[in-house]
């Protein structure tokens, strides 16, 4: 039996097959009369196939989250059902450094889809790319990845040491996967403060499960006393050891709301390994966690992720005044899948 992630894409493929449109659902309306929530993604993954003209890292095949390619298509009648009005691309590390698909799908559809894209900080040609990153339509940011044990040694010996300054003048912000190795990139925000960093997925291993998931969720909550630093509470129910609502998630949400606040705790699935349906992984947080007010749930459910990478709100009434960093206040007190 296939997971129930698949269950959108395998519905696009049987509209596809008929001839059907997308899907007719609209975003959720929110929760004051006539209200609507802006409700965003912080993380999705599409990719191509592995072919001769675009080939892939070898060895990485094994890695991808599906046996076939995600395509912009597939995301947009998912991101309908679920009630997701925009979604964050993210190229997949086992593809290699290819931007070509999240920019493509970007620029077609600029008010679904925003780009942060992969760079080779290995390679010494990408340093010239800095420069005009942001100029790119529909590119707002870098990720990187230091999960696996060749992109982690670039970390820690200092290949990637040169992007810290470069991308801080630039004002380009970072998406960061780095389980086990939180403290260097507390230091490099230390030492950066004027460089946005978003943790990834709380930096969970992609295999713990339960309470062994979050053994290292200490040095993610000392973070918070950097106001440049901000978290991506994303791919949570792939933690969980039991059904939805995840009850077994919810006091640690709960330490890391109350670290980092609302205002720097972005919402966010990487849909494509999920155990749930997208709108299970909305509704854990819009309708399973009492504690969040509703000014809470419009900002971790995607306007404090826009407002922290540079994506135009939608509406002006969503607009708050610009500061340097979003809420450095803290919340109640004020087969192998690789990211």
């Amino acid at each position: 039996m296939q997971a129930m992630a698949e269950d959108a894409v395998q519905r696009f493929d049987e509209m596809r097959g008929a001839g059907a449109g997308g899907s007719s659902h609209e975003p959720i309306l929110g929760y004051a009369p006539g209200q609507r929530m802006l409700i965003v993604d912080a993380q999705v993954h599409i990719w191509d196939a592995d072919r001769p003209d675009r080939p892939w890292p070898a060895g990485r095949a094994a890695q991808a989250q599906k046996p076939y390619p995600v395509s912009k298509e597939m995301v947009l009648t998912a991101m309908d059902e679920a009630g997701v009005e925009r979604a964050v691309l993210i190229p997949p590390s086992w593809e290699g450094d290819y931007n070509d698909l999240v920019l493509e799908a970007a620029q077609a559809h600029p008010h679904r889809f925003a780009a942060m894209g992969r760079l080779a900080v290995e390679k010494p040609e990408s340093r010239n790319l800095i420069a005009g990153w942001k100029s790119q339509p529909g590119m707002l940011g870098i990720r990187l990845t230091f999960h696996i044990p060749e992109h982690r040694k670039m970390l820690f010996e200092g290949t990637a040491n040169w992007l810290w300054p470069l991308a801080e003048r630039a004002g380009i912000p970072i998406m960061v996967y780095a389980p086990t190795s939180v403290r260097k990139i507390e230091e490099i925000g230390a030492r950066h403060p004027g460089l946005r960093i978003v943790i990834d997925h709380l930096a969970l291993g992609v295999h713990a499960r339960g309470n062994l998931a979050f053994v290292e969720l200490a040095d993610v909550v000392r973070l918070a006393r950097l106001p440049n630093v901000a978290v991506k509470a994303s791919a949570l129910p792939c933690h969980s050891t039991m059904p939805y609502p995840f009850p077994d998630l919810h006091p640690h949400i709960r330490r890391v709301y109350d670290a980092f606040g609302p205002k720097r705790m972005f919402w966010g699935t990487d849909w494509t390994r999920l155990p749930c349906t997208w709108r299970e992984a909305v509704t854990l947080f819009t309708e399973e966690l009492d504690w969040l007010s509703e000014d809470d749930k419009t900002w971790i459910m995607g306007r404090g992720l826009c407002e922290w990478i540079g994506w135009q709100l939608p509406s002006s009434k969503l607009r708050v005044p610009s500061s340097k960093f979003q809420g450095s206040s803290s919340g109640s007190g004020s087969k192998t899948l690789l990211a």
